[in-house]
């Protein structure tokens, strides 16, 4: 079975209550999930949230959207990720977090089918970015989401979920995982579609209002028309630092070996 999970809380420390914002009457999340459920390999999909009575309210949504929700640790999200997925007993497990609403499916299913064509333990189209930040995808063997559970001892690890395994895998270190990149042939990591400050979802808004509307099962192609047709959006917040919450753990790691 192929199990995503979407990582998603209302307490985010730089934008409070992202993910619940609201384009055309319809919180962020609603319009992620919405379209994550259009994905033809998914055969599960799971909201996966803290146990802070604050995120009553995306369960919530979750309920409406018709899917399963868990909460776990608020600060360890790999034991998060790891008790929810272990309830389910897949083989595949499909690592989403929250702060995407213009996921794509076909996205997905594309980062899926390389991970199902090849024998590795993890495929990401994010390690080696040439996407637009937002449509991150990374798929895994259950098995090694076990043992970087097992094993993962920095906060990097503990917050980020992924980073023990492609930090021990191909030429790296250990080699305990084999990997794969998944790349597009044309550059488009310039740009920002995840939502971690007010100019994001300021960005997100008028795009889901410039397409939604007219096309409801638009696709991440669709969004770069539109941002051809309007260049003036890409202005909303092209001056925010990509990955900037993964950089701020890695610190953290280095203070906490100091």
């Amino acid at each position: 079975m192929i199990l995503a999970i979407i990582q998603a809380r209302v307490g985010s420390s730089r934008f409070r209550g992202k993910v619940l914002k609201e384009v055309l009457g319809k919180p962020l999340i609603w319009y992620e999930i919405e379209r994550i459920k259009r994905s033809r390999k998914i055969d599960k999909l799971v909201l996966a949230t803290s146990d802070k009575e604050e995120n009553e309210l995306l369960i919530s949504v979750a309920d409406n959207c018709e899917i399963e929700s868990f909460a776990g640790s608020e600060d360890d999200v790999l034991d998060r990720y790891y008790q929810c997925a272990k309830l389910y007993s897949p083989d595949v497990v499909v690592r989403l977090t929250g702060d995407m609403p213009l996921h794509d499916p076909d996205m997905i299913d594309k980062v899926i089918t390389i991970y199902e064509q090849n024998q590795v333990d993890y495929v990401s189209n994010a390690y080696e970015t040439s996407y637009p930040d937002g449509l991150d995808t990374e798929v895994m063997k259950m098995s090694a989401l076990e043992t970087a559970y097992r094993e993962a001892t920095l906060s990097s690890e503990r917050e980020h979920v992924t980073p023990y395994i492609y930090n021990n895998a191909n030429s790296c270190g250990k080699r305990l995982f084999k990997m794969l990149v998944v790349r597009h042939e044309v550059d488009f990591s310039h740009l920002r579609w995840t939502v971690d400050e007010e100019a994001d979802f300021l960005l997100i808004k008028e795009i889901i209002k410039g397409l939604y509307p007219s096309n409801p099962c638009f696709t991440w192609m669709n969004v770069i028309s539109l941002l051809t047709r309007r260049p003036e959006l890409l202005n909303i917040n092209n001056k925010i630092e990509r990955n900037e919450g993964y950089r701020k753990s890695l610190i953290r790691d280095e203070e906490v070996r100091k």
